[in-house]
C-alpha cells in the first residue's frame, strides 16, 4: 500500500498538467468556432520538454493501473480479513457448545431432556450469526483509505460477542426458571425468546426442587371457519353432511344459539307427545308408529368435532358451536361476528337460520302475566316446557288451526283422557287446516280432531286477552268469551332475517326471507337453505317453504354448491302431517283451499294410515326415505273405481289442486310412499282432461 501512494505522489503532477491542457483546448476551440485537431505539448503548463501523446497515453495507463491495483488490493485484504472473523467466530461458538455441558449439573435423566445441549447451542449460533453480519456490512463499506486499520478493528472485535452470549444464556435459564415462557417479557432478540426451551429451566433448579408444572394455553375457538354454517337447524346438518361427502378433509364450522345439537323438528308436536316413557322430556326418544325407537338428534356428540379442535383436526370435521348467536355479517371482509364480540372468518358461509314463531299482537300487549303464560312453539326448550305445563294445568288453548295447532291439539287431547286436561283449538276458519284442505275435507277433519277430546272454537277473532282471577279471559270479536289457564300461539312462522342488515342481502317483500337465485346463492360466496331462503321454482314461481322436506333438499343442494357443483334448486319439496297414529297426509306443489281442487277417494283398509306407512317405510320421518325416490313413468292401475257408499268417508283418496287448468298442488290422503308420482305430474305441468284417470296412477282402488 504504501508503494501505491509513493507512485500516486509522482504521478500527480502530471495528471494536474494534463487536465489543464484539456481546459485550454475546449475555451480555444469555443472561441475560434472550430475544433482543434491537435495541441502541441509545448503548451502545456508543466512536463518534459518536447512532449508528445505517447507520454500522455503512458501517464493515464499508470494512473488507471495503480487505481485498479489499489481497488484489488482492499477487495482481497477486506475479503480475508473477512474469512479469518467468520472462521474465528465458528471457533468461539463450538468452544462455548462444548464448555455449556460441562458447566451445568446433570440433572436430566430422561432422553426427552437430553437435548438441552444442541438447543442451548442454538441461540449462541443466532446470536453469533447476527453480530457477524452486523460486523461485516461496515467492514465492506471501509474506504481505501482505512483498509490499514481494519486487520486490528477485526482482531479485537471476536472477545465482544463472546462475552455477550456466555452472559446471556444464564439470563435465558435464570428467567425460564423464575416464570412461565407465556408470560416473559419480549426480549430485544425475538429469535432467542421464541426458542428458548423449557427443559434447560428444570435442569437448572436444585435437586431438592419440585420441577415446575406445564402451564397449557387456554382453549380457543377458531379463527377461521372454510365452511360457516349459521344456524343449527335441518338445513345446517344436511348441508354439512352434503360438504362433507364431496370434500372429506373439509372442515365445518355450525354456529348456533340454541344450546342443543341439530335436531329434527316435527318429533316435537308428533311422536314424542304418544310416548309412553315418563323421562322423554330428557331422553328425547321416542317410538316411531312402527314401534321403532329413535333419538331426535340427527347425531350423536361423538359424530362431531369440538370447536376448538376443528383447526388442527387432520381429516377435518364438523364442529358445532352453540349458544352462540352470530349478530353481524360481513360480507366484503368475509367474517361475521358473535354475541360475544368474537369475529370468525369464513371461506364459504351458509345462512340457515330458519324462522321464529309469530305471536298476536294482543298478547303481545298484554302484559307479563299474560305472556309467561303463553307459549310460541319451535324448539325442545318449548316442547319441555309445555309437557310439564299440561301436567299441572286444567285447560290449555291453541290458537291456530293450520299444521302445527292440529298436531298439538290431537296430542294433548289424547291425553286429555288420562288426565282430565281440557284442550280447546280456534281458529278464524271454518275447520281445521281450512287454509290448506277443501271445505268438505277440512270439516271432515274436524270432527276427527273432535273425537280425540279437543273442543273446537271455530271462525274466532281473538280481540283481546286478560289476566283476572287466575285465568286467562280471551275474549273474541263477536263477543264471545274463553277461559283457560295456558295458551299456545300457533299462527306461523316468520322467516329470520336479521343478518339482512349488517350483510346488505336482499328480502323479498312478498313471501319474506333472503331472497336467492337457482342456485340458492345470495352472493358469490354466501347460500341460504331452509325456511330462510325464498327461491325461484321453475314450475311454479317464486315461493318460501316452510317445511322439514324442503329444509333437507335445499340444505343438502346448497352444501353440494359451496363445494363447486352449480346445480340449480329444481326439487319439489313435500311436507307430511300426522292427526295421530290412523289419519295422516302429504303433500307438494301449492296446496291453497282458495284454488280449484278435484278429490278422489277410495276406501280405506288397515293398510292405509300413518303407523302401516312407517312399518313399510322404516321411518317416522318420510322425507328422508322419498327424497331420494325417483319418479318413473307411472302405469294406471286396472281396478275399476268402486262406488263410494258413503260421500262423507274419507278413507284414502287424493287432491289435485288446479291453477290454469294445470296441477300445481298434489295431496295424498292416507296414501304413502307415492309422492315421487306427484312430484312428476306436477314438473311435466299438463293439461289432464280426466283426473280420475290421473289418480289411478297412485293405486288408490287397491286393496
Amino acid at each position: 500500500m504504501l508503494k501505491c501512494r509513493a507512485v500516486w505522489r509522482k504521478l500527480a503532477p502530471l495528471a494536474r498538467s494534463a487536465s489543464t491542457q484539456c481546459r485550454h483546448n475546449v475555451k480555444t476551440a469555443l472561441n475560434n468556432g472550430r475544433r482543434q485537431a491537435f495541441v502541441p505539448a509545448t503548451h502545456m503548463s508543466t512536463g518534459p520538454a518536447g512532449g508528445g501523446g505517447s507520454e500522455n497515453t503512458l501517464y493515464v495507463v499508470l494512473v488507471g493501473a495503480a487505481c485498479l491495483g489499489g481497488g484489488a488490493y482492499a477487495y482481497m485484504t477486506v475479503r480475508g480479513d473477512s474469512k479469518r472473523y467468520e472462521e474465528r467466530i465458528s471457533e468461539l461458538a463450538s468452544r462455548s457448545a462444548k464448555e455449556a455441558p460441562e458447566s451445568q449439573p446433570p440433572v436430566a435423566p430422561e432422553p426427552e431432556e437430553a437435548a438441552p445441549t444442541s438447543e442451548e447451542s442454538a441461540p449462541v449460533a443466532e446470536l453469533s450469526g447476527e453480530t457477524e453480519s452486523a460486523s461485516a456490512e461496515p467492514v465492506a463499506e471501509v474506504p481505501p483509505e482505512a483498509v490499514e486499520e481494519a486487520p486490528p478493528v477485526v482482531e479485537e472485535a471476536p472477545p465482544e460477542p463472546q462475552a455477550e452470549v456466555l452472559e446471556a444464556l444464564p439470563a435465558v435459564v435464570e428467567s425460564a426458571a423464575e416464570e412461565p415462557v407465556t408470560e416473559a417479557p419480549p426480549a430485544a432478540e425475538p429469535e432467542t425468546v421464541q426458542e428458548a426451551p423449557t427443559e434447560p429451566a428444570v435442569t437448572s433448579l436444585p435437586e431438592s426442587a419440585p420441577a415446575p408444572e406445564p402451564v397449557s394455553a387456554p382453549l380457543t375457538l377458531p379463527s377461521h371457519a372454510p365452511y360457516l354454517l349459521i344456524g343449527g337447524g335441518t338445513a345446517s346438518f344436511a348441508a354439512a353432511r352434503s360438504i362433507r361427502a364431496r370434500d372429506p378433509g373439509a372442515k365445518v364450522l355450525i354456529v348456533t344459539d340454541e344450546p342443543n345439537l341439530p335436531y329434527m323438528r316435527p318429533p316435537l308436536s308428533k311422536e314424542l307427545w304418544f310416548s309412553d316413557d315418563p323421562s322423554v322430556t330428557e331422553t328425547l326418544r321416542f317410538k316411531q308408529w312402527n314401534g321403532k325407537e329413535r333419538s331426535i338428534y340427527f347425531q350423536p356428540s361423538s359424530f362431531y368435532v369440538k370447536p376448538e379442535e376443528l383447526t388442527s383436526a387432520e381429516n377435518g370435521g364438523v364442529a358445532v358451536l352453540t349458544g352462540k348467536k352470530v349478530i353481524q355479517m360481513d360480507v366484503r371482509g368475509n367474517k361475521v361476528k358473535l354475541d360475544d364480540d368474537t369475529e370468525i372468518s369464513y371461506d364459504k358461509c351458509l345462512i340457515g337460520t330458519g324462522g321464529v314463531p309469530r305471536n298476536l299482537q294482543v298478547i303481545e300487549k298484554a302484559g307479563d302475566e299474560v305472556m309467561n303464560r303463553t307459549t310460541l312453539f319451535r324448539k325442545i326448550e318449548d316442547f319441555k316446557s309445555l309437557d310439564n305445563v299440561s301436567r299441572n294445568v286444567k285447560s290449555i288453548t291453541i290458537i291456530g288451526g293450520g299444521f302445527l295447532g292440529s298436531e298439538l291439539a290431537c296430542a294433548l287431547g289424547r291425553r286429555s283422557s288420562e288426565t282430565g286436561l281440557e284442550v280447546i283449538q280456534m281458529f278464524p276458519e271454518k275447520g281445521n287446516m281450512g287454509k290448506v284442505l277443501p271445505e268438505y275435507l277440512s270439516n271432515w277433519t274436524t270432527e276427527k280432531v273432535k273425537k280425540e277430546g279437543v273442543r273446537i272454537v271455530p271462525e274466532a277473532l281473538v280481540k283481546s286477552v286478560a289476566f283476572k282471577e287466575d285465568k286467562l279471559e280471551i275474549l273474541l270479536k263477536d263477543g264471545r268469551q274463553v277461559k283457560t289457564d295456558h295458551i299456545v300461539a300457533a299462527v306461523g312462522l316468520e322467516p329470520n332475517v336479521d343478518l339482512a342488515k349488517s350483510a346488505g342481502l336482499e328480502v323479498d317483500s312478498d313471501f319474506g326471507g333472503y331472497r336467492v337465485n337457482a342456485e340458492l346463492q345470495a352472493r358469490s360466496n354466501i347460500w341460504v337453505a331452509g325456511d330462510a331462503a325464498c327461491f325461484y321454482d321453475i314450475r311454479l314461481g317464486r315461493r318460501r317453504v316452510e317445511h322439514h322436506d324442503h329444509a333437507v333438499v335445499s340444505g343438502r343442494l346448497a352444501g353440494e354448491n359451496m363445494t363447486g357443483a352449480n346445480k340449480p334448486y329444481w326439487h319439489q319439496s313435500m311436507f307430511w302431517s300426522d292427526l295421530g297414529p290412523d289419519v295422516g297426509y302429504e303433500a307438494i306443489g301449492i296446496v291453497d283451499s282458495s284454488l280449484p281442487t278435484v278429490g278422489v277417494f277410495a276406501k280405506a283398509t288397515s293398510k292405509d294410515t300413518p303407523k302401516a306407512a312407517t312399518e313399510q317405510s322404516g321411518t317416522g320421518i318420510r322425507s328422508e326415505s322419498e327424497t331420494e325416490a325417483t319418479a318413473v313413468t307411472p302405469v294406471a292401475s286396472s281396478t275399476p273405481a268402486p262406488v263410494m257408499e258413503h260421500k262423507d268417508e274419507y278413507g284414502k283418496g287424493v287432491i289435485f289442486y288446479l291453477r290454469d287448468k294445470v296441477v300445481v298442488g298434489i295431496i295424498l290422503w292416507n296414501v304413502f310412499n307415492r309422492m315421487p308420482i306427484a312430484r312428476k305430474i306436477i314438473k311435466d305441468g299438463e293439461e289432464h282432461a280426466d283426473l280420475n284417470e290421473v289418480a289411478k296412477l297412485f293405486n288408490i282402488h287397491e286393496d
